[in-house]
């Protein structure tokens, strides 16, 4: 009798571990929920990359208007189209990144360098373009010394769209997006997790 409790309690303590265990399909579901709710609490408006090209590739912020891309999963709302030129093909240098970066899951804020505090340590990444494939590494900042030197794919989605000159006038201003990025598009703390974020950057060459 005391053999057959054993293996009943022992049969209950696994049936409940496998319940608990979270596949990786579970952790996607949840990822697409959360982002089906953060577009729904923040009155968010989903274009298709069709409408987004026929509006002259731009989104419409009175309406707060994001595109969704298809390939890659990743919203964008185009704040400002930033000003001087875009990233051309064969070109590389350095920008510099002010952002914040809110974890939807966890609906918090986790990190940023776009307050008062950090006004003097912006993020720098080196990037590259060759026809239409970006790469970027960080070289400094707080997404560098918290994650690694990879740059989320998701960050570089905005460069075919936005122009990163300097501001020269009072009239100029730089450029300015937010995304919804999915974990495969983020960071490697994204990736591992199955976390999605929510970004608002700001983008211009360090010279």
């Amino acid at each position: 009798m005391k053999r057959l409790l054993f293996i009943m309690i022992t049969v209950a303590a696994v049936l409940t571990s496998c319940n608990d265990y979270e596949t990786y399909g579970d952790k996607k579901e949840k990822e697409r929920n959360a982002i089906a709710k953060f577009i729904s609490d923040s009155s968010i408006v989903v274009i298709t990359e069709d409408q987004f090209k026929a509006q002259g590739e731009t989104t419409d912020v009175s309406r707060n208007e994001y595109v969704k891309f298809d390939k890659n999963g990743v919203y964008m709302q185009i704040v400002r189209k930033g000003c001087g030129s875009m990233f051309q093909d064969g070109e590389k240098g350095n920008l510099v990144c002010r952002f914040s970066e809110y974890n939807i899951l966890a609906d918090t804020i986790q990190l940023r360098n776009n307050t008062s505090a950090y006004a003097l340590s912006p993020d720098i990444l080196y990037v590259s373009r060759s026809g239409s494939t970006f790469t970027a590494a960080f070289l400094s900042g707080v997404m560098y010394t918290v994650y690694t030197s990879s740059v989320p794919a998701g960050w570089l989605v905005p460069l075919s769209y936005v122009k990163v000159g300097r501001p020269q006038s009072e009239d100029e201003e730089c450029a300015k997006v937010k995304l919804i990025v999915p974990h495969t598009q983020g960071h490697v703390t994204a990736s591992s997790n199955v976390v999605p974020y929510f970004y608002v950057l700001t983008l211009q060459k360090e010279q």
